[in-house]
């Protein structure tokens, strides 16, 4: 039947006596080809029709159509017209079309080998695939490798991918044995058209699209299975999640499983035990880090620079109780629209209250407590202040999703006509800041959510205004639609590590709303009330998770000025141990985090234990050291090469390093 339909679409021969057609089909649409010509054509045509007109060679190319912004399959039937551009292996935009087919040849190959798995869902992601399958025993290693063997099969029989529109009777019949199925279709209003898609002996319900046939699959890999609950929610059955990756090119394929290989590597949780940087444990609970001293250090140098630079910028410090009343929530609209994601209330005398998940109402409390003059502005209040945000257990990983974290967090009042010049020096700041830290970034700006306090009019406004200062400044920026917080729209700075993945960094959040919900006022030149603008930033954002990035993205390898241990001093022998303490002395004389180790292990036992602990030097001493003030210097990552240098002009190379920031000894 499937076929037969997409057979009748393609040859351009519905009938009105045939149960897919409607009088819509009458109606003309105006596509837009990318050329500028323009082409009239009724509701209803397969766009593989119009690409044929174009050239036989670009229906052979095609991957699929994008459609007045929205991407679609070569057999869906076109409901609208606008901007009409053919999609091939070219277009980035083609790779998310590939990797949804690959869901579905994944799932092929499955229901072969396991018939009694009910099937979820198999969405493209970001760097690939995944489809969720609930099944009575987990799947192993070996089941991946078999179903990869047979989604090789599915692959070579060529199936085309075949659409058809069904009723809702229809498909609840065609799916009666898949329960997940009939809850999503259970969903689905009475004007939504139902699709499902058929390749050889698999059938899904799903809107597409979809590459022309199994075979475009070439270049793929299953990479691993994870649990994962039913829509998300932690009440729900636990299905298992097979994860795949596929591209166009062998050559992009391998690059990125070495790049996934090189991420195992740098994985934080297994560099910081052996770093000795953090714990968790069960008694504290889960998602609540323990800093060990060592870690205590890289935090504590962060925090120290960071402190000098937003100083020199023009903050003041303050500091905001851990818990406070839920009345401040219910003004800010934390309650109305962040609930899910705040700890539940604790009763105090008869009042309740709640560790802040923001520092932001309290910075407000701070300039509602005086009377603010025009003179006064701008404001600029910053706090690293500890927030608590209830993450369910199966997000939490690491320091990277964690329930308590510490925020370097900072708000801005002003003047409407300050924003821009405010907006511009947090620009600078962040690019000042992450410099330091040797990461390249882009930014986005987030607009509006589907959940926002406020009147959109505003929204637009602070928007554009954002956009405007980024393009005087002729920064680069792409827009994150709807990715804005609750309160205003904000650029989400995206840091980009040593092996190209990308991380949440810095914000900077304008925000017309909670001055509005508080009520805050300052008193203008005309000596009336004004209300003021609020600008939110973070720079680090969580403490936690810009250390467990740093520590993935130097592999452990930190610059010298955030080692925990800079300088590890090694004498050969008994009989220079004296003058190896010297050498000790004089470094921690000059702030050096530096270490004897005299343990009676052998000098390659005790080099390997600080090439394993990451440290940025090592300094030899042996006789001809002693008697010459010298050290032979071993640099992390030199390998065996020893440089024999004097100590004082060591010391004076560890203080310009330390001076400068700089990224490598």
């Amino acid at each position: 039947m499937a076929k037969g339909i997409c057979k009748r679409y393609l040859n351009g021969e519905q009938k009105k006596g045939h149960p897919q057609y409607s009088k819509s089909y009458e109606k003309m649409l105006t596509l837009k080809l990318p050329d500028g010509a323009t082409r009239e054509v009724p509701e209803g045509t397969l766009p593989r029709e119009i690409v044929a007109s174009i050239g036989p060679r670009l229906l052979r190319d095609a991957i699929a159509v994008k459609v007045d912004g929205e991407i679609q399959d070569l057999i869906t039937p076109l409901r609208k017209g606008g901007d009409f551009r053919v999609l091939t292996e070219k277009d980035p935009e083609s790779l998310a079309v590939l990797r949804h087919s690959g869901a579905h040849i994944l799932a092929t190959a499955v229901r072969r080998l396991r018939p009694d798995a009910k099937i979820g869902f198999g969405p493209a992601i970001e760097d690939g695939f995944y489809y969720d399958f609930e099944v009575e025993q987990p799947f192993t290693p070996e089941d991946l490798s078999q179903f990869e063997s047979e989604m090789k099969k599915v692959i070579a029989e060529k199936y085309p991918f075949t659409r058809e529109e069904v009723s809702q009777g229809e498909a609840k019949k065609r799916f009666s044995d898949d329960p997940l199925k009939l809850e999503r279709l259970g969903e689905f209003s009475a004007e939504e058209i139902i699709s499902t898609y058929t390749d050889g002996p698999f059938i899904d319900l799903c809107r597409g699209p979809h590459v022309p046939d199994t075979s475009y699959l070439k270049n793929f890999k299953l990479l691993h299975t994870a649990g994962a609950y039913w829509r998300g929610d932690e009440h729900r059955q636990m299905l298992q999640r097979i994860y795949a990756t596929a591209f166009w090119k062998k050559e992009d394929l391998e690059e990125h499983l070495h790049r996934l290989e090189e991420a195992k590597r740098r994985d934080h949780r297994v560099l910081a035990q052996q770093l000795d940087l953090y714990s968790t444990d069960p008694r504290v609970g889960p998602g609540l880090i323990l800093w060990h001293p060592k870690g205590a250090i890289i935090r504590n140098e962060i925090e120290e620079y960071e402190r000098a630079l937003i100083l020199r910028h023009g903050y003041d410090l303050v500091f905001t109780p851990h818990i406070v009343s839920e009345k401040l929530f219910q003004i800010s609209g934390h309650l109305e629209n962040f609930k899910e994601n705040m700890f539940g209330a604790m009763d105090v005398e008869g009042a309740s209250y709640r560790p802040k998940p923001m520092n932001c109402p309290g910075h407000i409390c701070i300039y509602q407590s005086h009377q603010r003059s025009y003179r006064d502005l701008p404001i600029r209040y910053a706090e690293f202040g500890a927030v608590y945000r209830y993450e369910r257990s199966g997000v939490l990983h690491g320091m990277m999703r964690v329930r308590g974290f510490t925020q370097d967090d900072a708000h801005i009042f002003c003047t409407l006509e300050q924003v821009p010049a405010e907006i511009e020096r947090l620009l600078d700041l962040c690019d000042e800041m992450l410099k330091t830290f040797g990461y390249p970034y882009t930014i986005e700006l987030a607009t509006r959510p589907d959940k926002a306090l406020g009147e959109p009019e505003r929204w637009k406004q602070a928007e554009n205004t954002l956009a405007e200062v980024l393009k005087k400044r002729g920064q680069e920026f792409t827009y994150d639609e709807g990715g804005g917080a609750f309160y205003g729209p904000k650029l989400d700075f995206k840091l980009i590590d040593a092996i190209g993945r990308k991380w949440q960094g810095p914000t900077v959040q304008l925000d017309f709303n909670l001055p509005e919900r508080f009520g805050l006022e300052y008193t203008g030149a005309d000596n009336t009330p004004h209300r003021p603008t609020m600008l939110h930033r973070v720079l680090v954002g969580s403490m936690e998770r810009f250390v467990g990035g740093l520590i993935e993205h130097y592999a452990g390898a930190f610059p010298l000025w955030l080692a925990p241990e800079q300088v590890r001093v090694i004498p050969i022998a008994d009989e220079v141990k004296d003058f190896a303490k010297t050498v000790v002395e004089r470094l921690k004389a000059r702030g050096v985090r530096a270490h004897l180790d005299d343990r009676s292990e052998t000098l390659n036992y005790r080099i390997r234990d600080g090439e394993v602990h990451k440290v940025p030097y090592m300094a030899v001493v042996g006789k001809r050291e002693a008697e010459a003030d010298s050290i032979a210097l071993r640099v992390r990552g030199a390998g065996k090469k020893q440089e024999v240098i004097t100590v004082a002009d060591f010391l004076a190379r560890v203080e310009d390093e330390l001076a400068m920031r700089a990224l490598k000894p």
